[in-house]
């Protein structure tokens, strides 16, 4: 039975994904390695910066300037949210249904969480329970964020059920040994269910899945 729930927070929460990886990927052209917004959310999302950067620097064959172009993707993303940012559609009845204790373990940084969950009205729902990757050795897909989040929530990682939407962060729960149900909204299902996640595509059946293990 499932004690708690773990939600990954870009493209589960907050639909922050287009616009960042628009940002991402006209940077990393900037930078000398053309990318395009689809390859971008194909290879980085879901991932914190640094492994991020680690993968361009080895697609561009040098070692890029990580914290030149994270301050660079901050004010671009900031500016982005700023004009246009959007809770995912039907995320806040799926949470009103879930009479689960829950939290958030996101790849991104607690100031990024701070601002895209506080734009949309969800902030207060996670408040105090809110884990990034910065908190932990190694990110998405190893297992260490969602691992730490189980820990301080004190739920057992068997009984824990984990909402993502990329590859890495259903590799990471899996890692984890727990259940992953993968939203299809801007990974393919297939992908998804290749890694190991329980598909689906409307944020609507999400109670009835949490609830049925």
């Amino acid at each position: 039975m499932t004690a708690g729930v773990i939600f990954d927070c870009d493209g589960v929460l907050v639909d922050t994904e287009p616009a960042a990886n628009r940002v991402l990927a006209r940077i990393l052209t900037e930078a000398g390695l053309p990318t395009t917004t689809e390859e971008s959310m194909r290879t980085y999302m879901g991932r914190s910066w640094a492994s991020c950067m680690q993968i361009a620097s080895e697609l561009a064959g040098r070692a890029l300037d990580g914290e030149a172009l994270r301050a660079q993707y901050t004010a671009g993303v900031r500016a982005a949210w700023s004009r246009s940012l959007e809770p995912v559609p039907g995320i806040a009845a799926a949470l009103d249904a879930i009479a689960l204790p829950t939290c958030v373990a996101s790849s991104g940084e607690h100031e990024r969480m701070r601002f895209t969950l506080g734009r949309t009205g969800l902030y207060e729902r996670f408040a105090g329970r809110i884990f990034s990757a910065t908190e932990v050795e190694h990110g998405k897909p190893a297992p260490d964020l969602f691992l730490h989040a189980a820990r301080s929530m004190g739920f057992d990682p068997a009984a824990t059920t984990v909402v993502e939407d990329t590859v890495p962060g259903v590799q990471a729960a899996r890692a984890a040994g727990m259940r992953a149900l993968g939203f299809a909204r801007h990974t393919p299902a297939a992908d998804l269910a290749a890694a190991g996640a329980e598909v689906f595509a409307d944020m609507a059946d999400l109670p009835g899945l949490v609830a049925t293990v």
